[in-house]
């Protein structure tokens, strides 16, 4: 076990970060709202950043990845159209407690796919600051469609 700090965990250990104090100030794309929970400037964070994402209804996000970052999105409310690949050329959606996985390097579109409902999401990277690199790539015509499959969604 590792040593207890000086002020045996009551100002260094569990921390209660409140919906209503995310910092908005970190890396943006545009049409979308990124606000950090978890990273190493609020909490000390050394492996992982955490906060939400706010995608406006009908909006969709310009082309980005995170670098050598992993990213896990999970939908609260509404419904994500994922593209991806060099140009966008294929997608996916996920509603409601669906989680999304997006692996390091992946250009990559954040769509909300509906045209009355705000998009909520929590994310989680691999790393304790955001990495984001904006892209300008031209979406494909014709996105292919790709299901998600897993032991709920079997195709």
């Amino acid at each position: 076990m590792s040593d207890i700090p000086d002020d045996g965990w009551k100002h260094s250990g569990v921390r209660v970060i409140s919906a209503g104090s995310l910092d908005r100030n970190t890396a943006q794309t545009p049409g979308m709202n990124r606000a950090a929970a978890i990273n190493f400037a609020r909490v000390g964070a050394q492996k992982i950043w955490a906060g939400t994402v706010h995608i406006h209804a009908n909006a969709k996000t310009g082309a980005h990845h995170h670098g050598p970052l992993e990213s896990v999105i999970y939908v609260v409310r509404g419904r994500a159209r994922m593209r991806w690949g060099e140009h966008l050329e294929f997608t996916a959606e996920a509603g409601p407690g669906d989680f999304i996985y997006v692996p390091p390097f992946v250009p990559h579109q954040e769509i909300n796919a509906s045209a009355d409902e705000a998009l909520e999401c929590v994310l989680v990277r691999s790393d304790n600051e955001a990495v984001v690199v904006n892209l300008d790539i031209e979406p494909a015509e014709k996105p292919q469609s790709v299901r998600w499959i897993d032991p709920i969604h079997k195709g």
